[in-house]
């Protein structure tokens, strides 16, 4: 295949957007796997501190990593992606933004994670899990988005399970998960030694039930909760809310 038929198909299956005012390039599949606003929103709220060491777990196409590293210049970020397309998708995506010195992309599934794969326990894991537990709903042909939505390589219990082994004492745990699913969550949490500390409701507009939560834990907390005012998408004008808007500007 010559380079211009390479080209051409690349161009052809995949999408170039840009966050920041351009600072940020971001390439994903045109027909797979795409992130959505959940990216944005989990990236924003994790807010890690200098000098941290910070895994995601189903990294997809690293947007979260490369939004994380932009805010925070002085973090290390590991992305674990087990579909290797979409791994090599996300280590593309970090060469392009010039950040292979601070973000590493790991293909592998969670399950199998120990510290020694990140050099030492991590001070906070990210995650966006798949909500819907496997054999509930209709299962998306694609096979991307498939993993993406349901329980099919990872389970909520996974998630849990691998950042306690991952987190250092005191670390940090921050989820965007279905609000539908939040007995589940804090319960498990408790359950695996991450204490639920926080949590934020995300309704689409003023009038709705939350669809969505934020939810921040600490491995070996202790017990309290705070919940946050809530988070409202869009406006009565179908635009976003302006704090959405400014997690997009630079």
């Amino acid at each position: 295949m010559t380079f211009d038929r390479i080209l051409f198909t690349l161009m052809n299956s995949h999408t170039t957007d840009t966050f920041f005012n351009g600072k940020i390039r971001i390439t994903q599949e045109r027909a797979g796997y795409r992130f959505s606003i959940d990216a944005v929103l989990l990236a924003y709220f994790a807010v890690p501190r200098s000098g941290n060491k910070v895994l995601e777990l189903g990294t997809g196409c690293g947007i979260i990593p490369l939004i994380l590293a932009y805010r925070q210049p002085h973090i290390e970020i590991y992305g674990v992606e087990v579909q290797a397309e979409l791994a090599e998708l996300a280590v593309s995506n970090v060469r392009e933004n010039q950040l292979h010195d601070r973000i590493s992309v790991i293909c592998a599934d969670m399950k199998s994670l120990r510290p020694a794969m990140t050099a030492g326990p991590v001070d906070l894991v990210v995650c966006n899990p798949p909500f819907r537990r496997q054999g509930s709903g209709r299962i998306n042909p694609d096979a991307q988005r498939a993993v993406a939505r349901h329980e099919i390589k990872a389970n909520l219990g996974d998630v849990i399970q691998t950042s306690h082994r991952m987190l250092r004492a005191a670390g940090r745990l921050v989820l965007i998960y279905t609000a539908g699913r939040l007995t589940d969550i804090l319960s498990r949490m408790r359950a695996d030694g991450i204490e639920p500390k926080f949590i934020r409701m995300i309704h689409s507009r003023q009038d709705t039930e939350a669809a969505l939560i934020l939810i921040e834990g600490v491995k070996g907390g202790r017990p309290d909760l705070k919940i946050a005012p809530p988070l409202i998408i869009w406006d009565e004008k179908n635009n976003y809310t302006d704090e959405v808007e400014s997690m997009f500007r630079p």
